[in-house]
């Protein structure tokens, strides 16, 4: 069974759904690092888990110390988000669903 989290440890998770245009994503390297660099150095940042679900589609889980930290990201990453991704974007990303993350289970394997 994966382990429970205490409920005063409880990680905060976002998880949401980016679709982006599969031409202009293949030349977006440099953006998608830099994003992700501004993204990680955010306070409260613990972490995040991208899928290629194909054809431009993504789905991502971000993990942060608290709801509030979470909030703050957003709100001082927004023009940054539109100046980086909102060009490669097909459509507008939303937001699947929040709250703290309840069990956690992830290892990798070297």
């Amino acid at each position: 069974m994966p382990p429970e989290l205490e409920e005063d440890s409880a990680v905060y998770a976002v998880v949401r759904e980016a679709l982006y245009d599969p031409d202009r994503l293949s030349h977006a390297s440099s953006e998608l690092d830099e994003f992700q660099r501004l993204h990680a150095a955010q306070p409260g940042y613990e972490g995040n888990v991208v899928v290629d679900t194909s054809d431009g589609r993504r789905i991502t889980l971000t993990l942060w110390a608290s709801e509030a930290n979470s909030t703050a990201a957003r709100l001082a990453l927004e023009p940054e988000v539109r100046r980086l991704l909102t060009p490669l974007m097909a459509a507008p990303s939303r937001i699947i669903g929040v709250g703290p993350v309840v069990t956690a289970d992830v290892t990798r394997n070297s």
